[in-house]
């Protein structure tokens, strides 16, 4: 009677605490390994290092080094966000009184006055007429013309 070899291993799903698949949430373009995710693969090496062979400690102040940069370079990006947001806004609410051309039905120009602008979650959105317009589908800004 054969017998089945036993792994030695864990995996990652383990490691991680990952759900099933059935339970697991919808990806998104942040599903990669953050910074959370990093420390608990580098807590989870230490705990199941072999004790007879302990991890080397250029390797692990290596790895410590990569957590540092992991966490400095999410605290950047986030900043960079922050930052692209403010801009965005700023744009945005420069035009407020201008006159811009944009796509309409039928992908036929429409232009006209920027009455006012918000910020919306898919980002800036200006006020034209009776229309609302994405930031990103003006073509052209000009000066409004002037009124008699």
């Amino acid at each position: 009677m054969a017998v089945a070899p036993t792994s030695s291993y864990t995996p990652i799903a383990d490691v991680l605490g990952a759900k099933a698949p059935s339970e697991q949430k919808p990806k998104t373009s942040n599903d990669e390994l953050d910074k959370d995710a990093f420390l608990k693969l580098l807590v989870a090496q230490l705990k199941y290092q072999d004790p007879s062979k302990p991890m080397d400690s250029s390797e692990f102040m290596a790895q410590t080094a990569q957590f540092t940069s992991v966490e400095k370079l999410t605290t950047i990006a986030e900043g960079q966000a922050s930052m692209i947001a403010a801009s965005n806004f700023q744009a945005a609410s420069s035009m407020v009184g201008r006159s811009v051309t944009y796509p309409g039905a039928d992908n036929v120009d429409v232009t006209g006055v920027v009455s006012s602008a918000r910020f919306s979650a898919d980002g800036p959105v200006l006020r034209v007429g009776d229309k609302d317009v994405p930031l990103t589908s003006v073509k052209e800004v000009t000066a409004a013309p002037a009124t008699a």
